[in-house]
């Protein structure tokens, strides 16, 4: 179909993880099929931040840097802001210079498939980043949250060999009620019955499969879109696919209902483990379906993460259920101009460098720290890992109160001063620990992660936090 493949594969999932006694504990039932644990994003974790580092894992996997990106796709049905081009603070975090194109996908749980169908549509002038990242949610006592879970995968498409598109069928049947979300709300709902959900999701997803000309017994895993873990395997079943087929790529056990990102996971998984020919389907409720088959191998960032086991209370704080609104007054109050002018430097660590004397500065700005001349700095992007210096804890009440929501859902920040080196210069940069990390100490060698840092004027600010470094 396209020359075009997928030349590196990126995954990034929250560390805290709720498994289906503790729900069923807290409310005397679980009522999400086939789901050992759900992920749960941290307090400073949103479809925007999973999306940067499933981001930066792709690039690192394909070999290829942010600068180089021709077109960047943003795929979610979470994202942080209901208005706002997300792409261009996703392109800001991944360094995507700004003549690229930048195409969002969102509304409907098909969008992770479309917006990676359209990265192998693109013209091939440079490597297309494709980023899907979602953080579905419902009300506490719902089957949707029972099954709720989030997580994020990036590809890198480009000209060279790797995961090739060799077909592509979709199918579309009017099943209105499934899952929606009304435009003022933030929780997914649906009708509930399931009969009804059950036609839904299997007639789409099997006339798509019925679609393709390969025959689907030929493929080695099958990555069927899972808002639960029983829908995809009635599915399989009704389109003549093994259920093994499932089970060798299926994340919805471990990582519960990922939405948009939930068979774009499962084509990570299936490439991460060797399956050369994969069947993949995504599904969005309404109801429509697209199936692919993909052939071919690539790398793939897969972290390794010791995941957090959370009790129902720490579940419902990261939920923001149980946190209150931030003190009035004594605010940092950055304007957004002003914070504007600090990008670089929070997304992407950008410090400066003396023209005169090659001390880095950070920020790059006023008077050079070694020879205090005033001249120009040079841009120089600080690398992903650095070794702490020192660390201290800020609880409630020491830290200006827009912190105050990210100390209600995560506890007590810890704040570190960390070191990078660039050749034979070192500079210091304050930054805090991610809310999910483990604590750190000097000496200790650390990754900067993009997160949420707190919401200001109704708008969301991010910058670079640290944690300890990942496999």
């Amino acid at each position: 179909m396209t020359d075009r493949a997928i030349t590196g594969i990126g995954v990034a999932v929250p560390r805290g993880r709720i498994d289906a006694d503790t729900i069923e504990n807290a409310w005397g039932r679980f009522e999400a099929t086939g789901i050992d644990t759900t992920a749960v994003p941290a307090g400073d974790e949103d479809a925007l931040t999973l999306g940067v580092e499933a981001g930066e894992r792709a690039l690192s996997a394909a070999s290829v840097d942010g600068g180089a990106v021709s077109s960047l796709a943003f795929a979610t049905t979470t994202p942080p802001l209901a208005e706002e081009d997300l792409t261009v603070r996703l392109g800001s975090m991944l360094g995507v210079e700004e003549a690229a194109r930048r195409p969002t996908f969102t509304g409907s749980t098909r969008a992770g498939a479309a917006a990676l169908l359209a990265g192998f549509d693109f013209a091939p002038e440079g490597p297309v980043l494709v980023v899907v990242a979602d953080c579905p949610r419902g009300e506490p006592d719902s089957a949707i949250e029972h099954a709720a879970g989030a997580g994020a995968v990036a590809f890198v498409v480009g000209p060279a060999g790797g995961v090739r598109l060799v077909e592509h069928a979709a199918a579309e049947e009017p099943y209105p009620g499934t899952r929606f979300r009304q435009a003022v709300e933030h929780d997914v709902r649906a009708i509930d019955v399931r009969s009804y959900d059950r036609a839904a999701f299997v007639e789409p997803v099997t006339a798509a499969i019925d679609g393709l000309e390969a025959d689907p017994s030929g493929v080695d895993a099958a990555a069927i879109h899972a808002p639960d873990g029983d829908l995809p395997y009635r599915a399989a079943k009704a389109a003549n696919v093994e259920p093994d087929l499932v089970d060798r790529c299926a994340t919805v056990a471990d990582l519960g209902d990922t939405g948009a990102a939930s068979a774009p996971l499962s084509i990570a998984r299936a490439v991460a483990d060797g399956h050369d020919r994969i069947l993949a389907v995504g599904y969005g409720s309404g109801a429509s379906a697209d199936a692919l088959v993909l052939a071919g191998s690539c790398p793939v960032g897969w972290p390794d993460i010791e995941p957090n086991e959370l009790d129902y209370p720490s579940y419902l704080r990261r939920r923001g259920d149980l946190s209150g609104s931030p003190p009035a007054g004594g605010g940092a109050s950055v304007s957004v101009p002003s914070w504007k002018r600090s990008l670089p430097q929070r997304h992407r660590l950008v410090a400066g460098q003396c023209d005169s004397c090659g001390a880095l500065a950070f920020p790059p700005e006023g008077a050079c720290p070694r020879c205090h001349e005033l001249g120009d700095f040079a841009a120089v992007t600080l690398p992903r890992t650095g070794t702490v210096e020192t660390v201290t804890t800020v609880g409630q009440g020491g830290a200006p109160p827009e912190f105050a929501p990210l100390q209600q859902r995560s506890g007590a920040l810890g704040v570190t001063i960390v070191a990078f080196r660039v050749d034979d210069e070192s500079v210091s940069v304050p930054l805090q620990v991610a809310a999910d990390a483990e604590p750190v100490e000097p000496g200790q060698t650390v990754a900067t992660v993009c997160r949420h840092l707190y919401t200001q004027e109704g708008v969301p600010r991010y910058a670079r936090k640290v944690r300890p470094e990942l496999v």
